[in-house]
């Protein structure tokens, strides 16, 4: 079996360009520095204090917010005149962060 058809079998082509958009989205350091940020917090965060802990303009750190949003990586609340971030699937992309640690570590 040739690796394209090995790829047909694993993933259809939905699914290739899925994997692909969230791969890309966590592979930016700021978009990874922000879930892993508020992956790891007790509550939401709102974008302003995220901005202020990445030490990043807020509307930088709204771009990157989008994109994570897109991507189902977090869910963004409007709360009065705030945006509160909540994160997705934590458990998933902590294992995402791990098996990529390892990947790194191999090639080392």
């Amino acid at each position: 079996m040739n690796t394209l058809s090995l790829v047909k079998t694993v993933l259809s082509e939905k699914g290739i360009s899925q994997v692909s958009r969230v791969a890309s989205a966590l592979g930016n350091p700021t978009r990874l520095r922000i879930v892993v940020l508020i992956s790891e917090t007790k509550r939401p965060l709102h974008i302003k204090a995220v901005a202020e802990i990445l030490k990043k303009d807020y509307a930088a750190v709204y771009r990157h917010v989008k994109v994570l949003e897109n991507n189902g990586l977090l869910d963004v609340y409007e709360v009065g005149r705030s945006r509160v971030l909540y994160p997705k699937n934590v458990e998933l992309v902590k294992q995402f962060i791990q098996i990529a640690k390892k990947m790194v570590r191999e090639e080392e």
